[in-house]
């Protein structure tokens, strides 16, 4: 199987084209080839397919072999490799995803090469029961939760996926292998959660680490970055566009009062092409 790495602020994918469908054995492959002792080494495994209502669908499958309804930074690194390798000629494309349907996507191009993509993220889900989280409110905001001993009070967002902000002293230092995982399973979240620990610095700038799900710590989280923007916006923290920090570098946010849209925009980078025996 010829393979693209890429990522996206470091959050990592193996980055798949060429096949029709999503390969049935597509979970097993990406536990294999995620490891990053025994395999390529990545957060997830991509596959860049035919779309009926765009120009390409995306489906990624997390490294635990789960799949993603939608993940920020995995399609900034679709729109790059469909560009730089010519499978489209337009800088306006749009690439299709379980989670959040046909999204809109603008490239900058530089000589030929994608340097940065912003992505129309669509609207922010609020109501619990369809984000999902078992809180009958819309927004959830403040909502108390318990994790290895510790009370959180969170807001829940979904961009496509579901996310859980929490808001602490010190994002930076905070300890993610001590709570994320207690916090992604939890009773509240039916179909788990990624979870976000947010610090805001000033109505324009956040830092944010996440635990993502079905991925555990990674150092960029496209879509748990909307969600932070969105959620600090609901909190009366921040503006409607803000700078979110994450381990990996920065994305900007902008949550437009005209349509209701969530935009993202950053980076996507390859790394290196090859060939794996699967």
């Amino acid at each position: 199987m010829e393979f693209t790495k890429m990522h996206g602020l470091g959050n990592d994918f193996i980055v798949v084209f060429g096949e029709r469908e999503l390969p049935d054995d597509a979970p097993e492959l990406a536990v294999k080839l995620c490891n990053r002792n025994f395999g390529i080494g990545a957060d997830g495994l991509v596959y860049i397919l035919p779309s009926g209502i765009g120009d390409f669908k995306m489906r990624i499958i997390n490294s635990d072999g789960s799949e993603a309804e939608q993940c920020g930074n995995a399609i900034r690194c679709v729109a790059k490799y469909v560009y730089d390798h010519g499978h489209v000629a337009s800088d306006r494309i749009v690439i299709e995803t379980i989670g959040a349907g046909a999204q809109k996507v603008s490239l900058s191009v530089k000589d030929g090469r994608v340097e940065t993509v912003t992505v129309d993220m669509g609207e922010p889900v609020l109501s619990g029961p369809q984000i999902p989280v078992a809180v009958d409110a819309e927004p959830v905001l403040g909502q108390p939760i318990e994790a290895n001993g510790r009370e959180f009070r969170f807001t829940a967002v979904s961009m496509g996926n579901p996310h859980c902000v929490i808001y602490v002293e010190d994002a930076v230092s905070f300890d993610l292998e001590a709570f994320g995982p207690p916090l992604e399973t939890h009773p509240l979240f039916p179909r788990k959660v990624n979870v976000e620990f947010a610090t805001v610095r000033d109505r324009e700038s956040i830092d944010m680490r996440v635990w993502e799900r079905g991925a555990g710590p990674t150092l960029a989280c496209g879509t748990g970055a909307c969600a932070t923007l969105v959620s600090s916006v609901l909190n009366g923290l921040a503006e409607r566009s803000a700078r979110v920090s994450l381990k990996g570098g920065d994305l900007h946010i902008r949550w437009s009062e005209e349509d209701n849209h969530v935009y993202m925009t950053g980076p996507a980078e390859a790394v290196f092409t090859g060939t794996v025996e699967v």
